[in-house]
Parts: C-alpha cells; structure tokens; sequence
C-alpha cells in the first residue's frame, strides 16, 4: 500500500506574511530584512552579509568618534550620506512623490461646449465637494467631482472659465499660491502666473 502523503508545512514572514522566498517582490522587504536573517539566513545569505557589514561599518564609526582608529581606512566611504525614504509599491515600484500643482485643462466637446477640469486641488488639503459647489455657485454652472483617466478625483466644471478660476482659487483658498496653478494649452502645461 502506498505511503499517505503528509501535508507541506509552509513558513510565512512574521511582516509581510508572504513566503519567505517571496519577501523580496513586497512591498516591505526592508522591514522584512531583520526577520529574514533570524529566522531563515540560508535563503538570503547576501543579507547575512550586507547585516555583517553595516554591523563593522557601525563598529568603525562608533571607534572613530571616539578617536580610536579602526585601521581599515574607509572612514569617507562609510559616512556616506544617507539616501531618503522611498516608498515602495509591490512589485518594487517606486512611488513617485506628487507635486503640489493644480492643473486647470479645457476640454472641448459638441465643438461648441467646453468642459473645464480641475486636478490636484486635493493635494492642498481642499475637500473636492465643497470646491465644486463653491465653483458652481461662483460661475453659476454645473460643478461635480469626477474620476479623471488616471482614476484620480477631478472637478469638472461646465463652461469656458479658465482663465477667471485662478483668482478665484487664489483668493478662496490662499494654502494654493499663484505659482503652482499651470493650464495645459496645446498639449503643453503652461503656468498661470
């Protein structure tokens, strides 16, 4: 009679919870580090490495603010200036840090009606809903907020008013200076001031 096969005991990562040889397609796998070098060091042994050589780099360090010399000589390659957090997306994309920028585009349609949307208006702490009805009320046309092409939240407000929205933005919420306000004219983004 055949043997009865035994189910497979799988490890998952105490941080990101995914399998261990997994880790490093997370998102997190620099949180992922500590944990993969206590508890599974003979599947990542680069990090095993890359942990011994901070661990001398900070020894060196401490040995040298102290005024002891570590007689290795890398005292300029060890205090390297430190890179900024990036924000990692699964798949190791990195998320790209957004300009604070309003973006104001007509759109024609009919050949006679335009549209004029309002992007980025959120990065500056507007609430999308009360800007689009302080629009209407101020341009006396219909204002809603839409999901644009990109999936992000847009004004799209009826008329041709591009060029009386940016004092209007400017004096109604002063967080928004002048400078960052661009219309896309042509293709082409075009600052307002």
């Amino acid at each position: 009679m055949a043997e009865k096969p035994q189910p497979v005991r799988v490890l998952y990562c105490g941080v990101c919870s995914l399998p261990p040889e997994y880790c490093e397609f997370g998102s997190d796998f620099e949180k992922c580090k500590p944990w993969l070098i206590q508890n599974v060091p003979d599947l990542y042994p680069n990090l095993l490495k890359e942990a011994n050589d901070k661990e001398s780099d900070k020894v060196a360090d401490k040995l040298q603010s102290t005024g002891i010399s570590s007689g290795t000589g890398d005292g300029a390659a060890s205090s390297a200036p430190k890179q900024e957090e990036v924000k990692r997306l699964p798949g190791g994309k990195i998320k790209k840090k957004e300009k604070q920028e309003v973006v104001i585009e007509k759109v024609v349609r009919n050949k006679r009606k335009c549209i004029t949307t309002v992007k980025g208006l959120e990065l500056f702490g507007v609430k999308l809903s009360d800007a689009s009805k302080k629009l209407g009320k101020k341009f006396a046309t219909g204002a809603s907020v839409v999901k644009g092409p990109t999936e992000k939240e847009q004004i799209d407000v009826q008329g041709d008013i591009a060029y009386d929205i940016v004092e209007f933005i400017t004096d109604t919420w002063p967080d928004v200076p002048e400078t960052a306000i661009f219309f896309i004219e042509d293709g082409r983004k075009v600052p307002a001031a």
